[in-house]
C-alpha cells in the first residue's frame, strides 16, 4: 500500500505535467510520459499529487526522493514507494501540481488545458465546446470539440483571430472544409456516403473495363 498522505491542499485546481506508464528498475521506480513543456521544473518540485492512486482512486500527495529523464520519460523515485508492488499502484496516474505552482507563461500563451469549456466559433458561427485537447504526429494539437458534430480542429496560431480565456470564447478562422473533412459522418450521413463510395467504385470499374 502506498504510504502517502490524501490530498490536504486546497481543492483550487491542478495541472497534469506527466502520466505514470511503467514501473521502472526494482525499488519502485516509475516511467512517466511528460506532458509538460517544461520539465526542467521537475528539479524544483519536491511534493508532486497522483491522481488515481490506489483502488480508491483518489489523488495523493507525495514527496519526490529523485527523479532523472530516460528515453524522453521522466523517471520518478517517490518516498515511500520503495517496491515494484507499490509502485504498480500508480501505474495509469496523472501526476498533477496545483494550478497555483505552475509555471507562468509569458506574453499571450497560453496552457493548452485552459482551452478546455472554451466555446469555439469559425468566422462568427460557433461551432461547439472544446472537450479535450489530443497529441498526435501533426504540429498542432488538435482540439475534440462537440457541437451538432464532433469535430477535431488543429490549434494553429495561423487559424486563432481571438482568445479571450475569462469568457471561455475562442474564435478561429478555419480554412474552408477544415470541418467536413475531419467531423465523423452522422447515422443519417453514412448510407448516403456508403452509397456514393459504391457508386465511384462502380465508376472505376468501368474505366478499367474500357
Amino acid at each position: 500500500m502506498l504510504r502517502s498522505a490524501v490530498n490536504n491542499v486546497p481543492d483550487e485546481g491542478f495541472i497534469t505535467i506527466a502520466k505514470v506508464t511503467k514501473t521502472q528498475g526494482r525499488i519502485g521506480e516509475v516511467a512517466a510520459a511528460l506532458l509538460t513543456d517544461f520539465p526542467e521544473r521537475f528539479a524544483q518540485r519536491k511534493r508532486l499529487f497522483a491522481l488515481g492512486a490506489g483502488k480508491d482512486n483518489t489523488r495523493r500527495e507525495l514527496q519526490v526522493e529523485n527523479h532523472w529523464f530516460h528515453k524522453g520519460q521522466v523517471v520518478l523515485k517517490f518516498v515511500g514507494v520503495d517496491s515494484i508492488s507499490q509502485a504498480e499502484e500508480l501505474l495509469g496516474c496523472e501526476i498533477q501540481v496545483p494550478l497555483s505552482e505552475r509555471t507562468a507563461l509569458k506574453g499571450d500563451a497560453v496552457y493548452l488545458s485552459e482551452l478546455r469549456g472554451c466555446t469555439l466559433y469559425d468566422g462568427g458561427r460557433e461551432i461547439g465546446k472544446v472537450e479535450d485537447v489530443q497529441f498526435g504526429s501533426g504540429e498542432a494539437p488538435l482540439l475534440i470539440v462537440k457541437g451538432e458534430k464532433e469535430f477535431l480542429v488543429p490549434f494553429a496560431a495561423a487559424f486563432v483571430e481571438n482568445l479571450r480565456i475569462q469568457e471561455r470564447r475562442l474564435e478561429m478562422k478555419l480554412p474552408a472544409g477544415l470541418l467536413e473533412v475531419d467531423s465523423p459522418l452522422s447515422r443519417e450521413e453514412k448510407p448516403a456516403r456508403r452509397e456514393e463510395n459504391e457508386a465511384q467504385r462502380h465508376r472505376d470499374e468501368d474505366r478499367d473495363r474500357r
